[in-house]
């Protein structure tokens, strides 16, 4: 016999979840008290900002991560984190404090409820009915969250239990992969071999499924144009690959365009599709043959037209490369971004073209800049995996936290995240974790001093010019990062720019550029009212 404390920091050692990242209340302080050796606890200032870099833990791992955190806040603060893991995919095992269990009928201060309330954006969430059965639900919750599509669980645990005596948990492998119907990808190979002109289109689960090298491979053995998903959440295929073509638009009928001169299309990895604004339309012009393969069977049941296929992206891509004709065509080259012009006040095109020219081969772009989204993708042409993470849920908060787990996770390598001035704001208590855990993210802030994406949109929709609350005037990034302990630099003019980001980028430590960018001098988000929505690149 041992106790639930034991038994728990056991399960949690055999599983490889020895970080934990939390914010810690009275409720938690009975399992947080002298922590084994080998842990190490990484805490945040805020729920959000806790749950949001172990989710970026989780995400640059591709292993869950454990996150501990305060009762009833977790499902307020944390809630949005979990939202944010829920559509990313991404492993969390979520456990927080509940009041003493002697005193809940009772109505007790910080009894929480969060376990109902968290049930929409969780794969599985449980308050055990014994004390003894905490440390087999957060063994149970591993592996659910592991499960394609991988997600956040969340367990409530009453404060009194950790001491309660229980049998130890034995250690158990639980396989992951899901392989797809032979039959049913045999259908999408007959189809690409009748096929005059593919489309491929590119999905985060790619990534997830570590199917990198096999989605290359297909595409590069049927010389197939590729595609990025709409407001891609990761970038699943080399930017600068010669079959490269792009971003799909987040709208029916713009989306339907772009694809119009292709009778197969084969989405690989994403939904079938993420809009965005409503522009009415088919979702596939008749006469393409859509298929879907995905290895979420939510994915699959939401989808607008076509076939869809569960199970594992990368076993789909090599049975497909094995058993399709090869083809071999003239592919046109991609047509370079134009360089953008030293203006002041700068572009965000010209931050982003300095930046492309300066950033390490290997580095992790963490984004939430919305507004500047399309630029960004335009100039920086990353080609190594595990390279860009963006926010799924449309939810502000996730970039600067996400870093701060990303950047743990590789080391070896550098977080640049690039964020609005508005979204910084969101989760700007990131900036002292990163100090304290010594992370040497760059927090390039994009600086414009209103909401310009919700500016872009109200043009978009020409809802009218009287909307409030889009300008958000007098906030310095560089104060409050200085009040957080970090080096912090403001860029005013087109020449500084360089000389700062080559600074940030020699440190060893965590650091913030604040860059004062023009407003109103671009479309926002690539959007052209008349014509197309917006454009995430």
């Amino acid at each position: 016999m041992t106790t639930v404390r034991e038994a728990t920091y056991q399960v949690l050692c055999d599983l490889g979840m020895t970080r934990i990242f939390g914010n810690p209340g009275s409720s938690e302080l009975p399992f947080l008290k002298d922590m084994p050796p080998g842990f190490d606890y990484i805490l945040g200032l805020h729920e959000r900002t806790a749950a949001g870099m172990g989710l970026g833990y989780a995400l640059g791992r591709n292993e869950a991560a454990f996150v501990n955190l305060h009762s009833i806040a977790s499902a307020g603060n944390g809630l949005s984190a979990l939202i944010d893991a829920y559509y990313l995919h991404a492993p969390l095992v979520v456990m927080t404090g509940q009041q003493d269990r002697r005193q809940i009928m009772a109505e007790p201060f910080l009894v929480s409820r969060a376990v109902d309330v968290v049930k929409p954006y969780v794969k599985w969430a449980c308050e055990p009915l014994r004390a003894e059965d905490v440390p087999v639900a957060i063994a149970r919750g591993y592996h659910l969250a592991m499960q394609p599509p991988r997600g956040p669980v969340f367990i409530s645990v009453p404060m009194d239990d950790w001491n309660k005596p229980c049998d130890s948990v034995v250690s158990r492998k639980v396989s992951q992969t899901v392989e797809p119907d032979p039959a049913a990808l045999d259908e999408v190979a007959s189809a690409i071999d009748a096929s005059r002109k593919l489309a491929l289109i590119a999905g985060s689960q790619i990534e997830e499924n570590g199917a990198w090298n096999e989605t290359i491979a297909l595409a590069e053995h049927l010389d197939a144009d590729v595609y990025a998903e709409p407001i891609a959440p990761r970038w699943a295929f080399p930017r600068n690959h010669r079959l490269f073509r792009g971003g799909l638009l987040p709208a029916q009928k713009p989306l339907a365009d772009q694809l119009a001169g292709y009778d197969t299309v084969v989405v690989l990895g994403a939904p079938v599709f993420l809009y965005y604004a409503y522009v009415p339309g088919d979702a596939i012009r008749p006469g393409t043959k859509l298929f879907q393969i995905t290895n979420s069977p939510r994915d699959a049941s939401a989808a607008l037209a076509g076939t869809s296929i569960v199970g594992n992206i990368a076993s789909a891509a090599r049975y497909l490369r094995e058993r399709v004709k090869q083809i071999k065509r003239d592919v046109p080259p991609q047509a370079a971004a134009p360089e953008p012009k030293a203006e002041d006040p700068m572009t965000t095109a010209y931050l982003f073209s300095t930046l492309a020219k300066l950033i390490p081969r290997d580095a992790i772009i963490a984004e939430e800049c919305p507004s500047s989204k399309g630029d960004l993708d335009r100039y920086i042409r990353i080609d190594e995996p595990g390279s860009f993470y963006s926010v799924r849920s449309g939810i502000l908060g996730f970039a600067a936290p996400a870093a701060v787990g990303l950047q743990l996770a590789h080391p070896g390598r550098r977080v640049i995240c690039a964020i609005g001035d508005g979204s910084l704001q969101y989760s700007v208590q990131a900036l002292w974790s990163a100090v304290q855990t010594k992370v040497p993210v760059i927090f390039l802030v994009i600086c414009n001093g209103n909401y310009s994406a919700l500016e872009g949109f109200r043009k978009f929709t020409q809802v009218g010019i009287n909307v409030p609350g889009i300008d958000i005037p007098g906030i310095d990034a560089t104060q409050i990062a200085r009040g957080y302990g970090m080096q912090a630099r403001a860029v005013d003019r087109p020449e500084e720019l360089e000389p700062a980001l080559r600074e940030a980028l020699e440190m060893k430590c965590p650091s913030l550029v604040s860059v004062n960018v023009r407003q109103g001098g671009q479309k926002t988000m690539g959007m052209d009212q008349s014509v197309n929505p917006p454009n995430y690149g």
